[in-house]
Parts: structure tokens; sequence; C-alpha cells
């Protein structure tokens, strides 16, 4: 039986944090939005259309540099406290490149970098004995 790879993924619209599933200690990787407090302060100040778009964009390329680090994966748990990680899920939907790959979604607050691993691991641990 193929071990399954596995990612967790706890996100905000400003930082998604990464967090591959294995045996080895595991690692957290960062994926930022370029789509600052200043960026938004400077796009308000030209019109706020241009804001809206430019907010958009940004946000949309967040999302793909997020799916890029997870299309190699074939189990994704999506958490986070706000609803980004539903924003990221319906694109994901959208992109037939991610049809076999199981993604969950759960509700969760800011966690410190010990609470990140620990949630992975314990959640990945219990799918793997299933």
């Amino acid at each position: 039986m193929k071990t399954k790879k596995s990612i967790g993924v706890w996100m905000d619209h400003s930082i998604a944090r990464l967090i591959e599933f294995t045996i080895e200690p595991m690692q957290i990787r960062n994926i930022e939005s370029t789509f600052t407090h200043e960026i938004r302060s400077e796009s308000i100040e030209k019109s706020e259309k241009h804001m809206h778009n430019k907010e958009q964009g940004e946000q949309l390329e967040y999302y793909h540099k997020i799916l890029k680090g997870i299309i190699n994966y074939d189990q994704v748990l999506l958490f986070g406290p706000t609803d980004a990680k539903n924003e990221l899920r319906t694109i994901l939907k959208a992109d037939h490149a991610f049809d076999n790959i199981t993604i969950e979604i759960l509700q969760t607050d800011k966690m410190s970098e010990n609470q990140l691993l620990a949630f992975v691991r314990k959640h990945f641990a219990e799918h793997q004995k299933l």
C-alpha cells in the first residue's frame, strides 16, 4: 500500500503556513500575500475600484503560490481563522489537477509554531490509521 503524502496549510488572507506530515522533524514553510496594508492604503488613495482590483489580483497570485505548494500531495488539510481557506477550496475545485486530492477544511484559531506542528501531526496520524 502506497503511503499518502499529506500536508497541512494554516492560512489567513496574509500568510499561509505549509506543514508537510513526515516522520522526520516537520518543518513550516511560509507563503505570504504581497497585498500589504501599505499597498491597500496607496490603492485606496487612488480609488476604491482600483484598490479592489489590485486586492483581487494579489489574492489570486497568493492562492496560486499555495496551489503550487500543495499540488504533489494526496491529502490537504486547510485550516485557520478566516474564510481564506474556503476561498482557496473554491479555486481548488475549479482546477482539475486537484481532482484526486483529498481536501479537508477545519476552522481554528491562531496557533503557535508548536501548536501548528502538533495539530497537523495529530490530524494526519489519526487519518493514517483508518
